[in-house]
Order: structure tokens, then sequence, then C-alpha cells
């Protein structure tokens, strides 16, 4: 058997992840697995195109992150999403059995002592979470892409095409892997963090427009800490803590907190989530996660009144989690050099953004 190599391998099977190609039929290659990604490599599927995704981690969900632990899953991103638009709404009826909504609707705003401040009004938007993590959802949603879901893979440079120099190619690089190229794009789409994305764009290098579009968009870093303690399980916990499953808080490190027991579909040992404010996690962006670990304990502590030693606790920092200043667009899309960009910080932060990103821009270039 001739030996092929990684390019033509992963070229070869993203044609078999699409319906047969149309003379309309373009390659496109999606940098970024997650919502707005996957909204995207589907719909451009959808319309007869080939597509190839890139993840840098083993799997597909970006911020919809799930992490395993012998205690439980966290979920160290996105804690819940909402449902506003009604083509939300549609792409949500293909998987009825994956979603629930979360009793989080009660969310306590605290004040710095932990106290109850105000009792949020009763909402009629449900809080909804995947199962059995969060991102079950942008998994199942990526299954039909098949082998042209490219994991454990960072595009590093875009560049012309070595033969076809309309067309695109990639530089990439991963942890086993040999760097390689693949080629023979017809459009490149990222759907990553802005950072990420000026990073790829040459600073403006490749397309000046979308450069000039990015340049405004601010996100907020996240420092997020998992912690279990696996002596005390559900639903016997009225000696351990608040009696609450999620709140907002004012205190000056932490903004979220939520207890992961207690949304549907998870293991029931005692674990929770907290999200520090965006300004202390700007603050304290370049320390070390033990350091991290222990000021948030600290604060873990002082707002829920719980003294117990968590069996395990774990630090993960999201470089761009929250969005300040939003690109006031849908997407961004640069006919000429047949590239663009999406994700939730076109405008706004929220999984549904996300999503909406993803799908207006497919919509465009399809």
């Amino acid at each position: 058997m001739t030996a092929r190599s990684p390019a033509d391998r992963h070229r070869s099977t993203a044609a078999a992840a699409a319906p047969a190609a149309t003379d309309r039929g373009k390659h496109f290659a999606v940098i970024g697995a997650g919502m707005a990604g996957v909204a995207c490599a589907r719909t451009l599927v959808q319309a007869g195109h080939r597509v190839t995704v890139f993840e840098r981690e083993q799997g597909a969900g970006g911020r919809m992150a799930s992490e395993r632990t012998p205690f439980g899953r966290f979920d160290s991103g996105a804690q819940y999403f909402t449902v506003r638009d009604p083509r939300f709404v549609r792409a949500l009826e293909t998987a009825p059995t994956l979603c629930r909504p979360w009793s989080a609707n009660a969310v306590r705003v605290l004040d710095t002592r932990g106290r109850v401040a105000e009792a949020a009004l009763p909402t009629r938007e449900s809080h909804w979470v995947a199962l059995p993590g969060m991102d079950a959802l942008v998994a199942h949603w990526a299954a039909p892409l098949g082998d042209a879901l490219v994991t454990g893979t960072q595009v590093t440079h875009i560049e012309p095409d070595a033969i076809e120099p309309r067309r695109w190619q990639l530089r990439t690089e991963g942890a086993t892997d040999a760097p390689s190229v693949y080629s023979g794009f017809d459009a490149v789409l990222l759907a990553v963090p802005p950072a990420a994305a000026r990073q790829l764009l040459g600073d403006g290098a490749l397309s000046a427009k979308l450069s000039r579009q990015l340049a405004p968009v601010s996100v907020w870093p996240c420092w997020t800490l998992m912690i279990a303690f696996p002596q005390a399980t559900q639903p016997t916990l009225s000696h351990l803590g608040p009696q609450w499953n999620a709140a907002r808080s004012t205190h000056h490190r932490v903004a979220w907190l939520a207890r992961e027991s207690s949304k549907p579909g998870r293991e029931t040992i005692e674990r929770w989530t907290l999200q520090a404010s965006p300004a202390w996690s700007e603050e304290h962006l370049s320390d070390d996660a033990p350091r991290i670990e222990a000021k948030l304990l600290r604060a873990f502590t002082e707002i829920t009144g719980i003294y117990a030693t968590p069996s395990f606790a774990q630090a993960r920092c999201w470089p761009e989690a929250q969005t300040q200043a939003p690109a006031g667009r849908p997407h961004l899309w640069d006919a000429k050099k047949r590239l663009g960009a999406a994700g939730d910080w076109c405008t706004g932060h929220r999984v549904e953004d996300a999503f909406l990103s993803g799908l207006s821009l497919a919509l465009e270039v399809a």
C-alpha cells in the first residue's frame, strides 16, 4: 500500500465526510472546534462543501469544556447556556436528550462576606446544561465530521498554497506529530479567540480588513478553580455549606460559584467551580496555579463558610473568557482574501452568541 502524507489523508477523509461535491463546492479550513467552529463547519458541510476542522485540544468543545477527574466532571468554562434565538432553538431540537434545565435560575447575589445581598428575581429564561458535561453538545454536533475533525493539532501559520497561490495552506504542529502542511483550501475561517486570530493573521499582514475589525475587541481572562469534597455526596448536604446551587458574588476575587453536583446528570460527589472576577484574573494572569488555588480557596471559605479542606483542587486559566468590547458584527469576512473569523466575541460572550456567529459566517461564505 502506498503511504500518504497527513495532508493527503485528511484531504480525502474530509471529502468523505461531506455530501457529494457540486460544481460550486469549495474546500474550507476551519480553525477551532468550539461552538462557533463546529456550527460553521456543520453548516458548510450541509451546503455541500468540503471542510477540514483543526483543533489544538484532543476533542471538540472550546470553552464549553468539561474536565474529567477521579471525583467527577467539572464544567471549567461555560457553566450553562440560555436560549433566545429561534435558530438556536431549531439546532437544539436535533439533540433533544442532551440538554436539561438546571435550577441555577435561583441565583443569589452575595456580598463580600458571602451573605445574600439580593435574591435574584425569578426569571422565565431557563438555564440549560449539556449531559454529562457541557462539551457533550459540541461533541455531538461535531461527530458527523468524522476524520475531517483533526484534533491535537495546532495551526501555526496561514500562507498562500505553494502549488496554487490563489488558495491557502496551513502549517501545523502537534504534541506527537511532526510539523505538517495542509493545502488546497479555498478559504480559511478562524473560530478562535481574538488574540489567536490576530497572531494567525500576522498582525495585519494577511488581511488588513480583518485586523482593523479585530483591533477594538477586548476580552478579559478568567481563572477557574475546581474543588471536590468526596466525603460529601448529594442529597445529604445540609451540613456542608449553603443551600443555593449557584451565585454571583461581589467578592473582589470571585465573580461566580456553582455547585457542580447540583447539575442534572452529574456525579453526586460534592464539587464546586469558582470563576474569578475579570479584574482579579487580569491582575493575577501571570501567577502560577498553586498561588491561584490558595487565594481562591480562601475566598471560597469566606463566601460559603465551608472550612473543610477539599481533597481535590485544580486551577485553570482561560486567557480570553469574557468579552468586554465586542466586534459589533455577527462575523468578520474579507471576501477578497477569503479569510474570515467568528466567535462569541463578535457580539457578546454567551454560548448562543458563538453558535450564531459560526452560523452567520458559514452562510456568508457558502
